[in-house]
């Protein structure tokens, strides 16, 4: 499907920038990626955007079901191209993160929402680091 379609049928109105990011975020497949680094992808492929314009936008994307949110780090939040529910391993120290692949990941007694409200997902970030042999 054409980028501009896809951000277009999300209920977004696709503009230079938006359609020139979304390029860059869903021209490699499924993957992960933070605000910077999409900014460094933008400059480097001579998209004339601002790191502002660029948070703006992974936002939108968000709330228009195109990627989701991982927060893994107090300063850094990543967004996942992938928006099916499944989780996560993160490498410390590497800043590196990836799917883990469906399998045996269970979430036993989970409290019961607050009033009116729901559980939508569960997010599983397992944290790894290399061994210190």
């Amino acid at each position: 499907m054409a980028v501009d379609k896809r951000v277009r049928d999300a209920g977004l109105r696709p503009t230079r920038q938006r359609v020139a990011l979304a390029n860059l975020i869903f021209a490699k497949g499924d993957r992960h990626l933070s605000a910077e680094e999409l900014h460094e992808e933008a400059v480097s492929a001579g998209v004339p955007v601002s790191l502002a314009t660029v948070y703006n936008a992974l936002h939108q994307f968000t709330e228009a079901g195109l990627l989701r949110i991982l927060a893994v780090e107090g300063s850094r939040t990543y967004f996942d191209t992938n928006t099916s529910d499944h989780h996560h391993f993160f490498i410390e120290g590497e800043n590196k993160i990836f799917d883990i692949e469906s399998g045996p990941v269970t979430v036993l007694d989970l409290p019961e929402p607050p009033e009116g409200m729901e559980i939508a997902n569960v997010d599983v970030v397992v944290r790894l680091r290399r061994r210190r042999d």
